[in-house]
């Protein structure tokens, strides 16, 4: 018996003296990448997101208003489609009650941050994390490197706001005064008086009510302070924790505790849940190449897309365009965005943003139109610009290569077929390029532009492959010959030979004056001197036309002038030639809006102003020249795009690339996945998957300084891709061997061999899970 009871003993003592799991934010977060900030960013955006909730506020720990779409009210705790805080704070009494001064750094991780204060008895390490699926947020006090045992009082303010969504006003939607409750169990309550939204706020530590703060904020809106009271006992050389929970609710009291008693019992798991899902994202499509910051922008803006995954269950699920001005829902932005998704292996989160894009304008439009932008509460603001249907349909095909979907694509083949007669019937004069505006948003610029030809062709090309493939060959042939037309429209009609560009438009002689004026007064206001001069030049030109009939005008140097080479239908010379000249208008974060706008000293750095993308150098451009660079057989100009790029990561905000670069508009944009993933998966590797013919094309592109370069497990519908090159050897892997992959060179300039495979001139085909491949 005592053999017994010993073995008992011994058994407490080996679980007691087993290593625990880690029970603090902080701890959790200790083994993942984490990119610190730069003190002069302390007073610029952050966000923590998950896909019910996100948080916006300063890096330095404060919340002041930000944003302009709903002004000073675009930061805080969004729980879409309504708000739920303006923010929070914590204040201390020691001798005197104080707020926490503004945080000395910042540091983001994949999917948590942090804010280190520095107090003179102590640090304290705030934490804040949003879990996936829950409308709450987690927000954590590490108080270290206590050099004096004391006891504190904390106060945690909720500047509380519940307000609804943009364009809320048009659903006969008003706000409320806000109304706060407190009893024990449950914490703070407050809900708006005209509305059923709730947010609710409890602490880990015992906590009382209290009515002044040394933390009052004056801000916008109709909101309300409430503070919660503990007692820490803080002993030198220890750490001590206190943790906030906050969960809302746009349906209902009970859904709000509901939330918070989840957070409050489950956070750590949850934080852990979300750590695997991360790592499974790093994983997919993994990159590895010679230069650590491509890899590092690469696999951080994976994580920022995920950021951007907006989930309204009454509404949809889908990628929103960015933060913190535009975190709803766009049909434009995700024509670019989700082919990044697609390559990174994001497949159900594109179908899901796909679905939901067609719903929202199935709203507005009857005519295969695709919506341009629609709110969170469902509202479409705007039904449709010209460009974004005929890339939508690009969009659906490649969706259908990377995954094999057939049901959907075949689902929405109307919609495709609407969608073109849609676009023609914008053709007002019937010369085959419909009229409207494209992605340029210049005032006047509405006749018949680039993109929206560009992009029209590469629409026919894709519905010609779906009526092929839905038994209907003689459209399949009408939309083909329509495509062919237009490439050929597009290297002679819109190719302007004097400028080495395509035209930025087509217009008359008295419509291009009229631009040209627009220009000059643009370039004059904001300083740009060559430009003026460049502007009367042309203008002497076009006013010694000899008639007014529709041509083509390089006035702007609009980034859209490159879209022939994106989509890969400019005739090589002219592509060499244009992205010769399109170099002009770069500067070391990437290519203009704008051509005219560029700064001759090359530099750019706004630090958070007034809204304007006037002068603007942006991300989404910089990825189109990288890909049409590629394109072109040249990997060294598209390398030196990326590293553009890269120029503008982490600038402004740790671990991630604004809209504008390096550090303007929004802190984290969808479209950054198409200017990154894209060309690197599709272009560089030269990935070109056929999902439902259980085939891929590999066409390797590299960059003379990529000697060893790899991407692994990247998902082809149901199967996984993973190229690895050393040297002049590619080593391919598929997880099925029934898969053919046919290896060519780009532009036939090298030979290919592999032994017992079949081989044909600059190309080997193979099936099987492993083969070697000699460039």
């Amino acid at each position: 018996m005592k053999w017994i009871v010993f073995a008992l003993l011994a058994g407490l003592v080996a679980c007691n003296s087993a290593p625990k799991g880690p029970k603090t934010l902080s701890q959790t977060l200790a083994d993942l990448p984490s990119v610190t900030g730069k003190s002069d960013y302390l007073s610029s955006p952050y966000v923590a997101a998950g896909d019910r909730l996100y948080v916006v506020g300063h890096q330095d720990g404060t919340f002041p208003d930000l944003g302009w779409h709903v002004t000073g009210e675009m930061g805080g705790i969004w729980n879409h489609p309504i708000k739920l805080l303006d923010g929070f704070a914590l204040s201390i009494t020691q001798d005197s009650t104080y707020c926490l001064p503004p945080a000395l750094q910042f540091i983001n991780y994949p999917l948590a941050n942090q804010h280190i204060y520095q107090l003179p008895d102590f640090e304290v390490v705030r934490t804040q994390f949003v879990p996936d699926s829950l409308e709450g947020v987690v927000v954590e006090y590490l108080f270290r490197k206590i050099k004096t045992s004391q006891k504190l009082n904390v106060s945690f303010t909720a500047l509380i706001d519940l307000r609804p969504v943009w364009l809320a006003d048009s659903l006969n939607i008003q706000d409320g005064a806000d109304q706060v409750s407190f009893d024990i169990a449950n914490g703070l309550l407050a809900k708006d008086s005209l509305n059923p939204w709730y947010v609710a706020v409890k602490s880990s530590v015992e906590s009382a009510p209290r009515s002044v703060t040394a933390c009052a904020n004056s801000r916008r809106g109709k909101g309300v302070d409430a503070s919660l009271n503990s007692t820490l006992m803080l002993n030198e050389g220890k750490e001590t924790v206190i943790t906030y929970y906050i969960g809302g609710s746009y349906q209902s009291e009970d859904a709000a505790h509901e939330t918070l008693n989840h957070l409050s019992t489950q956070s750590i798991a949850l934080l852990t849940k979300k750590k695997a899902k991360y790592e499974k994202l790093t994983q997919t499509a993994k990159l590895s190449v010679p230069d650590e910051r491509i890899e590092q922008m690469y696999r951080w803006t994976k994580y920022n897309t995920d950021w951007l995954m907006r989930d309204v269950p009454e509404i949809g699920r889908g990628l929103s365009a960015g933060i913190p001005d535009y975190p709803w829902w766009f049909g434009t932005d995700n024509t670019y965005a989700l082919q990044g998704l697609l390559a990174t292996g994001q497949h159900q989160e594109v179908k899901n943003t796909l679905q939901l894009i067609i719903e929202l304008s199935g709203r507005v439009n009857d005519n295969g139109k695709i919506m341009h932008e629609a709110s969170t509460n469902g509202v479409v603001f705007n039904p449709g610009n010209l460009n974004t249907t005929p890339y939508f349909i690009h969009l659906l095909w490649k969706y259908y290569l990377w995954t094999g979907d057939l049901a959907f694509l075949q689902k929405h083949y109307q919609l495709v077929k609407d969608g073109l007669l849609w676009v023609e019937s914008q053709d007002k004069d019937g010369n085959g390029f419909p009229d409207g505006a494209g992605m340029m948003e210049i005032h006047g610029l509405h006749s018949e532009m680039i993109d929206v030809v560009a992009y029209t062709q590469a629409a026919y090309a894709a519905a010609s492959n779906m009526a092929e493939l839905f038994g209907e060959p003689k459209l399949a042939a009408q939309y083909a010959a329509k495509a062919t037309l237009l490439k050929e429209e597009i290297n002679t009609t819109w190719w302007v030979a004097d400028a080495n560009s395509f035209a930025d438009f087509r217009a008359t002689r008295a419509q291009a004056i009229k631009l040209i004026d627009d220009a000059i007064v643009r370039a004059d206001t904001i300083n740009k001197p060559w430009a003026i001069a460049e502007l009367q030049r042309t203008q002497d030109r076009v006013a010694r036309l000899r008639d007014n009939r529709t041509r083509g005008f390089v006035v702007h140097h609009n980034w859209v002038v490159n879209t022939p080479m994106e989509i890969g239908i400019a005739d090589p010379e002219k592509a060499k030639a244009a992205l010769v000249t399109a170099r002009n208008y770069t500067n070391k974060f990437g290519m203009y809006v704008t051509g005219i706008d560029r700064d001759e000293n090359q530099e750019q750095s706004s630090k958070w102003k007034a809204f304007s993308y006037v002068g603007a150098v942006m991300t989404l451009p910089t990825g189109v020249q990288a890909i049409a660079e590629a394109r072109y057989g040249r990997p060294e100009h598209s390398l030196a795009y990326l590293k553009m790029l890269a120029n503008g990561f982490s600038y402004a905000l740790p671990g991630s690339m604004y809209e504008v670069s390096p550090d303007y508009g929004m802190i984290a944009q969808a479209w950054n996945s198409y200017a990154v993933a894209t060309p690197i998966i599709e272009h560089l590797f030269g990935i070109e998957p056929n999902a439902g013919e259980k085939r891929i094309t590999i066409t390797p592109n590299f960059p003379p300084a990529w000697q060893q370069a790899s991407i692994a497990n990247v998902k082809i519908g149901d199967n996984s891709l993973t190229i690895e090159k050393n040297g002049s050897q590619l080593s391919i892997k598929q997880t099925l061997p029934d898969w053919t992959i046919t290896v060519k060179t780009h532009n036939g300039q090298a030979t290919l061999s592999t032994d017992k495979i079949a081989n044909k001139k600059n190309q080997v085909s193979f099936s099987g899970t492993e083969k070697i491949v000699h460039l």
